[in-house]
């Protein structure tokens, strides 16, 4: 059903944003086939996200269990990745070729295949081979040092800015862009989507701030870091929060209305930085005097660019999210729906998140393999 219905993508398990850009695609109508290690039958943690109902990054994938260990197996892999269109890996450099399954064998078996490799730091540099998270990749590209108030620890959503944001979204453009190029080229090539990388593109608009002298380098000092009144989050009466973003004059001046400021000397001068501090407390007593629900009542909807801050449930259950069906259930497990929306070829999930192997023998028959084989594959424990 979906924009990219006939493509083909082989990804190899793992974690993190890599199954994250296996999910963009397969909700777009690519036929995703998971490479997942056959299990030792023993429990992982991570088994949770990885191998069951919750593990949503993989709805929509068809999966084949293997011990990538046995030659036998990465020549499945090969056989597989023969007729597809994109591969994904996320693994430390290094660990695919020692797999034997590296971008140049690969991509002699299939010279139009892209090869999409996910990683912290990049194939290449001083930091290549450590080890490292959201947290660490996001430090080291800048994008997590205005992400805090003033005189405090910097933070950030978890995973989302670097794994998601800088890792997940940039490759899924990356191996977009070069399918595109490989159709009208018949040319497949590498792409090294580091997350590093891709978090300090996010930065684009800040640096341009930064270069151009209005940003200073003081976290919580900025226009929409925290700093002014009309652009932060503010704890309600009953331990909730709301958020504003009046930036452009009208709405600031709306938002003045609808909490009785206007005739008010301190918020006289919206970009007057030193009637900040004295209008911050102010608004910030303004908001605890009522609940999160009546300032809703009074604000939401309107141009003041004013959200409640919900949790899980509540975003899900929220009236705009639930019309635009930003939100679906699927055997039992909310999650988010597949997006963006297309007019003519609608993403969708296709189906729920495969068992480990569940698709194994089918994806074996696919791709040619008789029975007889198929069964000497599983007498072997390849599959």
């Amino acid at each position: 059903m979906g924009p990219l219905q006939g493509i083909k993508v082989i990804e190899i398990a793992g974690l993190g944003p890599a199954p994250v850009c296996g999910m963009l695609l397969a909700d777009m109508g690519a036929e995703v086939i998971l490479i997942q290690r056959k299990s030792r039958g023993t429990a992982n943690i991570t088994d949770a996200v990885t191998n069951s109902k919750y593990a949503i990054p993989n709805r929509g994938k068809k999966s084949i269990a293997l011990d990538l260990k046995d030659p036998s197996a990465v020549e499945i892999v090969l056989d597989l990745i023969a007729d597809a269109d994109a591969l994904i890996e996320g693994f430390r450099p290094g660990v695919m070729e020692r797999l034997g399954l590296g971008p140049d064998i690969c991509m002699v078996k299939n010279p139009r295949l892209l090869y999409g490799r996910m990683t912290g730091w990049g194939q290449h540099g001083p930091l290549a081979q450590a080890a490292g998270h959201d947290i660490n990749y996001i430090a080291l590209s800048g994008a997590l040092y205005y992400s805090g108030h003033r005189r405090e620890a910097p933070f950030a959503p978890p995973s989302l800015v670097g794994d998601v944001g800088g890792g997940s979204m940039v490759l899924t453009m990356g191996i977009l862009a070069g399918i595109i190029n490989a159709k009208a080229t018949g040319k497949g090539q590498v792409i090294d989507a580091a997350i590093t990388d891709g978090s300090a593109l996010m930065t684009s608009l800040l640096y341009s701030f930064h270069q151009a002298g209005s940003w200073s380098k003081e976290r919580g000092d900025n226009i929409i870091d925290s700093a002014s009144p009309w652009y932060d989050t503010y704890e309600c009466a009953d331990g909730h929060y709301i958020t504003l973003g009046s930036l452009e004059p009208q709405f600031y001046s709306l938002l003045l209305e609808k909490c009785g400021l206007s005739d008010d000397p301190v918020f006289a001068n919206q970009f007057n930085k030193s009637d900040w501090p004295q209008a911050k407390d102010k608004i910030i007593t303004l908001f605890k005097s009522r609940t999160r629900a009546e300032w809703c009542e009074l604000m939401e909807g309107t141009d003041v660019c004013f959200a409640p801050v919900l949790d899980f449930d509540e975003a899900a259950a929220h009236p705009h999210n639930r019309e635009r069906e930003t939100f679906v259930e699927l055997n039992g497990v909310v999650q988010p729906a597949p997006a963006p929306k297309f007019s003519v070829t609608p993403s969708t999930i296709s189906s729920a998140p495969p068992q480990e192997g569940e698709h194994t023998e089918a994806i074996l028959k696919s791709a040619g393999y008789k029975c007889d084989h198929i069964d000497m594959l599983r007498t072997r424990e390849v599959i």
